[in-house]
């Protein structure tokens, strides 16, 4: 109903659409987008709302694509197998359903609630020095575009469409399926383990050259990081994963549970908030196990934040950590979240963050309670000083003006979206703002 509200997961967007659908299939989405497009009607597409920014809102249709789940088809390659996976299959359910029939993603990131075509729309990436993000992974899609078309895409097959839907921002059409480049299945060897920031930065080149996939959180106002490294091992290698009760400890209670009366704590009493960093940072002990790839990956999040991410070249993560870090003490701003940072390397898909360059990626968060303006915004000045690029579906303040300057083929992108909907069926102020009038 019309009078229906939506919201993201974290509160930070908000929708009242003319019309909710939830289309069986891609004959009844095609026409559902023509019609909307007869009345001057605006269509999104929407996942599991897991994007901060307001990339899914509309005043128009919002459409639902939880019909469209589930593993079309398998074909083995030499390397793996390509697999045709309907777009708005949960990333939960697909890593399940690929590891039972032996394959499994190349690399994922640390959540696994979005879907897959939201996830892949907005460059959703893992951490890996060696690997690329999500998107990196896809070989071929299906796309309904603004005058009801259901158009294949891939590298051979209408290619500009191919290289713009790829990370589309929902701007181009509505992916319906993806098909993607899978590994056999693989299991990871994690060990994560207390640290310092000045070892691990001192250290930092040989930790993204030798692990497989390496990342760390550091807590602002102290000198501690918790390190994840994660090492590719085969598929049957025997699995030792944590215990049920070390779980339910460690990544139930401590991190969410715990975390989430450590932040109402913190909220009304800001203060004490550089005391409680030091005491939360050494509560997390080490550990050592070894489990199907995509349980290391991913970990439950249920403590509600909100999160600015910077894609920013490799060569200039720490001192955008030195300059957070001074800025922080020089402000007497006090943060409870840690700041989390991972490695990617570069691509060629045109409005990835990690386009043409090895990249780090420095995600600042900030309770849901408490304000983030200022600190976001001082992170994303320092971040676009050394020309940081924002993840598309996390907060930022960026537009089309200062965008442009770092994505050499935004302006390729715009001539696709130009050919494919001309009348703006799918847009919205979130697009607007990145990418013009």
């Amino acid at each position: 109903m019309a009078s229906d509200i939506w919201q993201n997961w974290a509160g930070t967007q908000r929708a009242s659409p003319r019309q909710w659908a939830t289309p069986r299939n891609t004959r009844e989405l095609a026409a559902l987008v023509v019609e909307a497009a007869t009345r001057g009607w605006h269509v999104k597409a929407v996942g599991a709302g897991h994007s901060f920014t307001g990339a899914a809102v509309t005043d128009g249709v919002l459409v639902s694509l939880d019909n469209f789940s589930g593993i079309e088809s398998i074909t083995p390659t030499d390397d793996g197998a390509l697999v045709t996976v309907l777009a708005g299959t949960r990333l939960r359910a697909l890593n399940e359903a690929l590891w039972q029939r032996g394959y499994a993603m190349t690399n994922l990131g640390d959540i696994d609630a979005q879907s897959l075509a939201g996830a892949l729309g907005t460059g959703t990436h893992g951490t890996g020095a060696a690997f690329g993000g999500l998107a990196t992974q896809i070989h071929g899609l299906e796309i309904v575009t603004a005058d009801g078309a259901i158009v294949t895409a891939s590298a051979d097959q209408n290619p500009e469409l191919f290289e713009a839907a790829r990370i589309g921002l929902g701007a181009i059409g509505i992916i319906t399926k993806v098909t993607l480049a899978c590994s056999p299945r693989f299991t990871l060897r994690a060990i994560e383990k207390p640290d310092t920031l000045s070892h691990i930065l001192d250290t930092l080149d040989d930790e993204c050259r030798t692990v497989d996939h390496f990342e760390f959180y550091w807590f602002p106002h102290t000198d501690r990081v918790l390190t994840k490294r994660n090492t590719r091992l085969p598929g049957d290698t025997p699995l030792k994963p944590v215990s049920a009760i070390r779980t339910f400890v460690e990544d139930e209670f401590m991190s969410n549970t715990l975390f989430e009366g450590v932040n109402r704590i913190a909220t009304l009493a800001p203060a004490a908030i550089p005391t409680i960093n030091q005491i939360s940072s050494r509560l997390l002990g080490a550990r050592e196990f070894t489990d199907r790839s995509y349980r290391v990956f991913a970990s439950p999040r249920r403590v509600k934040f909100k999160e600015m991410e910077y894609a920013v070249p490799v060569e200039h993560v720490k001192d955008l950590l030195h300059e957070i870090n001074q800025w922080l003490q020089r402000t007497g701003t006090n943060v409870a979240f840690p700041v989390e940072v991972r490695f990617a390397a570069a691509d060629d898909l045109w409005l990835s963050t990690a386009n043409g360059r090895d990249t780090a990626y420095v995600a600042v968060h900030q309770y849901h309670r408490r304000s983030e303006t200022e600190y976001f915004a001082a992170v994303e000045a320092m971040a676009k000083a050394v020309d940081g690029r924002p993840h598309w579906g996390k907060m930022h303040n960026r537009t089309i003006d200062d965008l442009r300057p770092t994505y050499a083929k935004l302006d390729n992108f715009i001539a696709v979206r130009d050919k494919y909907d001309a009348d703006r069926v799918f847009d919205n102020d979130y697009l607007r703002q990145v990418l013009g009038a």
